[in-house]
């Protein structure tokens, strides 16, 4: 039988798919924005139908359908190691599992068993002359998830680009295919104010030509790239490729001239962003979408040199502590590839780690930098590993200082409003005089 045969015999649709499922079956969906839509729209149609359905994945950019009220846990519960915009209230419910796992952890936890693994979804570009598909623009845990799957089903969409790098899945490694002409999940430009702004800038000041960058997600990120456009020679290899990242390359800015690995190309695990970005990314070589367990892999990411990595925080404690995952205990997002890149940056030769923060929250009302965490907040980053934390107040450059100067350097750039409690609180809980 041709690939061809096997392919047209196996297109099935999404409510189809949904009769293959077993009672207790744990799916594996896709990541991000490239994650399949028609499937999971399926499963909560026809929930009537299953029992024990464990949903499984990272950060959710899409409407996670499955996380809705509407639906019974007790037939479809959805397990996540990133609660995001749509899936922390049902976590905060307890209808939603969190799982605190590195980004970069995933692939051997699906094929080792720590996460279990029976059914993987995953949305893939149309094949190729030689029935060849792409993973697209998430490449970062779906062939564990194939390879570690009893059933593969894939929603195959013109509109997913056809990307470089390891993304290659043939016809016969999938079971069965749907058909989906859904536009891809985008992320719009977030809106970039003043803080924002300064703090971009004060991050740009740190990048030297030809350093290799890693970018997050948000207003800071995207503040930056503006700064990055009097830079030469940089190169990428990051979690997230972005609009941002691709406007460095076509302002070449971004050239990939100076990296150890992949040299003259910008390496990635997944994309989120515009149709633009999307459309550019298609048959385009000069970016490459490797797994996250190679890309977030703090060693592979340390062989480039002058790595800056910048990455986000909900607090930073006066010890240097980061907290990003939680807020008062709550689960609000998750570790992603934070570590990864906050070690790999400062093991890279002339490499510097970035955490960037706004000073302040709910309008100015609440310091991020903070004495002490509240209980039941989880430590995303120790303090042994932070290097540079950078608010719209200045850059405190933490690595190598001692305790004292450390809260110091940290209550300079609090807002001003916060100094002298922050100032008082730390030497009430510490007991060190500043």
């Amino acid at each position: 039988m041709s690939w061809q045969e096997y392919y047209q015999s196996r297109i099935i649709t999404a409510d189809d798919a949904i009769k293959l499922l077993k009672k207790g079956d744990h799916v594996i969906n896709g990541h991000g924005t490239g994650e399949p839509q028609l499937l999971p729209e399926a499963l909560v149609r026809n929930q009537h139908m299953v029992e024990g359905i464990v949903v499984a994945h990272g950060i959710a950019l899409g409407p996670s359908v499955y996380c809705r009220e509407d639906v019974d846990p007790q037939r479809v519960q959805h397990l996540t190691v990133f609660a995001g915009t749509h899936t922390r209230k049902a976590v905060k419910e307890q209808r939603a599992r969190f799982v605190p796992m590195h980004f970069s952890d995933c692939p051997i936890a699906m094929r080792n068993g720590t996460i279990k693994v029976d059914v993987a979804w995953t949305q893939v570009s149309p094949p190729d002359k030689h029935g060849f598909c792409t993973f697209g623009i998430s490449c970062d845990y779906e062939r564990a998830a194939v390879e570690a799957a009893r059933l593969v089903v894939a929603e195959v969409n013109p509109n997913m680009p056809r990307t470089y790098g390891d993304t290659l899945i043939h016809v016969s490694e999938i079971d069965y295919f749907v058909l989906s002409d859904r536009p891809l999940i985008e992320m719009q430009k977030p809106e970039i104010g003043s803080v924002e702004t300064t703090i971009g800038r004060y991050v740009a000041d740190l990048v030297e030509d030809g350093a290799t960058m890693q970018f997050g997600m948000g207003g800071i990120p995207n503040a930056i790239v503006g700064f990055l456009k009097e830079k030469n020679d940089l190169g990428i290899n990051s979690e997230l490729f972005s609009d941002g990242a691709m406007e460095l390359m076509i302002s070449g800015n971004v050239t990939n001239k100076y990296k150890k690995l992949h040299p003259g190309k910008s390496t990635t695990t997944f994309a989120a962003g515009t149709k633009e970005l999307y459309e550019w990314l298609d048959h385009n070589p000069a970016v490459e979408f490797y797994p996250v367990d190679y890309i977030n892999n703090s060693y592979m990411i340390a062989q480039n040199d002058k790595v800056v990595s910048v990455n986000s925080a909900l607090q930073v404690d006066l010890m240097g502590q980061v907290a990003a995952e939680t807020i008062n205990g709550v689960q609000y997002s998750g570790i992603g590839g934070q570590m990864d890149f906050v070690r790999g940056a400062t093991w890279s030769k002339g490499g510097k780690s970035v955490i960037a923060l706004p000073a302040t929250a709910k309008n100015g009302t609440i310091s991020r930098i903070v004495a002490a965490f509240n209980p039941g907040d989880a430590v995303t980053t120790p303090r042994n590993d932070v290097d540079y934390v950078i608010t719209e107040y200045g850059v405190a450059h933490l690595r190598g200082k001692d305790m004292q100067e450390r809260a110091r350097l940290l209550i300079s750039i609090a807002a001003p409003q916060f100094r002298d409690q922050l100032k008082e609180d730390y030497e009430r809980i510490y007991k060190y005089k500043l």
